[in-house]
């Protein structure tokens, strides 16, 4: 990486967040195991960054500072859900992280998020910074707070274990949608690829919630009425029912696009009783479905 410039404006600080947001979901998403929840935990660290940055004075490394920040709000999450690991290894060996060639990285970072999450915690983030997204071992000391030999340590230790894990296969039962999901996503989806959105509107409780990730969040089916005429006025998509990571979704697909065969993004539905409570659409983050496991 070359080095940052100091950041001494807000503005300076928005438009680096835009250009890192996938960078640092790809991290988030890959430290919990999971696009959505890695999206929950990036936003977490958004707040805390614009929250912070008036007060921490000149930041020399802003980028190395965004990802200390991610790092930690992912393992706040952890903490949560009970899953964390020790972070840092009692023995730190004296050992040289062994540099991998173009096709053993792509093959690391190619690994799914399940695999990741079977590594502890320490190892998982090194193995990320280092091989997924490619940062130094100077930088990964600094995001992860480690000296060198620690970190060094970490890095081989995760690199042999992923590979280990990744030879063992995945024997996880194929996840399946119930019949209820599949009856309402089904008419969900017939009713948008129509065009009906009368019909749609006749579905979403009153108060409904939308969250159109990284634009707006609007609240209400007045409010949320808008959205849908947007889609109205596109041509980019058109939906399928399907699965993300197990959960009932909506994957979205561009027949703009020639021989388009993954989905553009995804959007997700809550529902009370038989109405729509609250939608999760992903058409302004694409880069959540990266690494995302997902069943048409």
């Amino acid at each position: 990486m070359t080095p940052e410039p100091e950041l001494s404006a807000a503005a300076g600080l928005d438009s680096l967040l835009v250009v890192l947001r996938p960078r640092l979901h790809r991290y988030c998403s890959r430290m919990v195991g999971s696009v959505i929840d890695g999206e929950d935990v990036l936003q977490d660290a958004l707040i805390k960054a614009v929250e912070a940055f008036p007060f921490v004075g000149e930041i020399k490394n802003p980028e190395g500072w965004l990802f200390r920040i991610a790092h930690n709000a992912a393992l706040d999450f952890l903490r949560r859900r009970h899953r964390q690991d020790a972070l840092r290894s009692a023995e730190e060996v004296d050992m040289m992280a062994d540099e991998f060639d173009d096709i053993t990285r792509r093959e690391i970072a190619a690994a799914s998020l399940r695999t990741f999450m079977r590594l502890p915690v320490a190892q998982r983030s090194s193995v990320i910074l280092r091989d997924v997204l490619g940062y130094s071992l100077a930088e990964v000391c600094g995001i992860m707070d480690l000296s060198l030999v620690a970190a060094k340590g970490t890095l081989h230790r995760g690199r042999a274990r992923l590979r280990e894990l990744a030879q063992e296969g995945d024997d996880a039962p194929r996840p399946t949608l119930t019949d209820a999901d599949r009856a309402r996503l089904s008419a969900y989806v017939t009713h948008f690829n129509a065009r009906d959105f009368d019909a749609i509107r006749a579905m979403i409780a009153d108060d409904i919630k939308l969250d159109l990730v990284s634009r707006t969040r609007l609240n209400g089916k007045a409010e949320v009425s808008r959205y849908f005429g947007n889609y109205a006025k596109a041509s980019d998509w058109h939906l399928v029912p399907g699965l993300v990571e197990g959960r009932p979704a909506i994957l979205v697909f561009d027949p703009t696009a020639p021989a388009a065969t993954r989905p553009k993004y995804f959007v997700l539905l809550d529902w009370q009783a038989d109405r729509v409570a609250s939608i999760r659409d992903f058409r302004h983050a694409p880069y959540v479905i990266e690494g995302a496991e997902y069943l048409v």
